[in-house]
């Protein structure tokens, strides 16, 4: 009967209602926990204000799961309804176990414990290819009313590929220009020293003196000095559909971004660098992903190889005529850095990663450093651009105080 001798003797702990253990549990919550979960905390408030935790079973909560799946708002990333079930299914967890560490609920009687997480489906974001970049990276360094900052954004995220959030959670004292390291502070309290070249350095300095950034404030700021938010991110990426509509069409976000270099690293590297570079901390974390191309058909996909030229679909040439390899997976825009935008906005144009070194010395050429600082589109090799801080990351993994797990 799940009675057991102790039951008998004691006085029955009052199991609270959903309307007042949700305000107590939305306050333990940080803030993009918050945003996840804050639909489904209002919904379960909403609806069972006054039914208690231990009134619950497992058959009331598929109901309301069902509810959900049959109203969630479509759009590219709600997977027919399942991204918000597995939001309301983690949120229900969440409430009961802060009720189990109440003593109000026993694991045993708890039903959130007995709804499965719907299975979670493969991401339809892809690497995007070098041609389309060039684009993303021209129309953002083109527009705007402060295309500086939107530049730097971009370059950012596509040479560190951090989330979101860690690349607002930087503030100037996180930057290392001895070593030229970054501090990333992401989802889930993880953090990481992440290597940038020179280049976006000095201009992550510059940014912060002339925005007047404080130390421990935070980095990247607007014209008038103000911290920017999560907004700047939807204003860029509005901006940018309006002149590619693909970008649109795809949904792609700056996440996209680190998809495509972390792929780049994962196919030149190989997957333990790439999950450092990821800052991947968990056992049980799935690979980085594949890269998927867009064929001649929209539902059509093909998944690069790491060693050979990917085929195209049905044998046919890619519809801009390029093939797409991994090699020739571009390093970061440079936009408006160093003035190169105003000669060439390709993703190749521009200051290297770092000093190309010598194959066999390993020491800084310093003559190809010279012609590579602004050089042309034909000749900037990207395996250059990439290689010092790709291979430091690999050393990195490999040292066992370093703040970045190896696989």
């Amino acid at each position: 009967m799940g009675i057991s001798p102790a039951d008998l003797v004691t006085v029955g702990t009052t199991v609270p209602t959903f309307g007042e253990v949700v305000p107590v549990v939305r306050a333990t919550l940080g803030a993009g926990t918050k945003r996840t979960y804050g639909t489904h905390l209002n919904r379960l408030e909403q609806q069972w204000p006054d039914r208690r935790l231990d009134d619950v079973t497992k058959p009331d909560l598929d109901e309301m799961a069902q509810a959900i799946r049959a109203t969630h708002r479509v759009n590219r990333a709600s997977q027919g309804g399942a991204t918000a079930v597995a939001h309301f299914v983690s949120t229900v967890r969440y409430v009961y176990r802060y009720a189990e560490a109440k003593g109000w609920i026993r694991p045993c009687d708890n039903p959130a414990r007995q709804v499965a997480l719907p299975a979670r489906r493969p991401s339809h974001r892809y690497a995007i290819p070098s041609h389309q970049l060039t684009e993303i990276c021209h129309v953002t360094a083109t527009t705007g009313n402060d295309p500086e900052l939107d530049s730097l954004i971009i370059r950012l995220h596509l040479e560190t590929a951090c989330r979101r959030s860690g690349a607002l959670a930087l503030r100037p004292h996180d930057l290392d220009t001895d070593q030229c390291l970054i501090y990333l502070r992401e989802k889930e309290g993880t953090d990481r020293w992440q290597p940038v070249s020179p280049t976006l350095m000095r201009h992550l300095l510059a940014h912060a003196q002339d925005r007047h950034s404080p130390p421990s404030g935070q980095l990247l700021r607007y014209l008038n000095g103000k911290p920017i938010t999560g907004r700047r991110y939807d204003h860029i990426w509005k901006r940018i559909g309006e002149t590619l509509p693909w970008v649109t069409i795809q949904g792609v976000t700056a996440h996209w971004l680190r998809h495509t270099t972390l792929t780049w690293v994962e196919r030149n590297f190989g997957y333990a660098v790439a999950r450092a570079f990821a800052g991947h901390h968990s056992k049980t974390i799935k690979a980085v992903g594949r890269s998927w191309l867009p064929g001649p058909t929209p539902n059509t996909c093909v998944s690069m190889s790491p060693t050979t030229d990917p085929p195209c679909v049905n044998s046919a040439t890619p519809p801009d005529g390029r093939a797409f390899t991994p090699s020739s997976m571009p390093p970061p825009p440079i936009c408006a850095f160093d003035h190169c935008a105003t000669t060439s906005h390709s993703i190749g144009s521009g200051s290297p990663r770092g000093q190309p070194s010598s194959p066999n010395t390993g020491q800084p050429d310093s003559a190809n450093h010279a012609a590579a600082c602004c050089p042309s589109p034909a000749s900037t090799a990207h395996a250059d651009f990439w290689a010092p801080s790709t291979l430091k990351i690999a050393r990195l993994a490999k040292c066992p105080q370093s703040k970045i797990a190896a696989a």
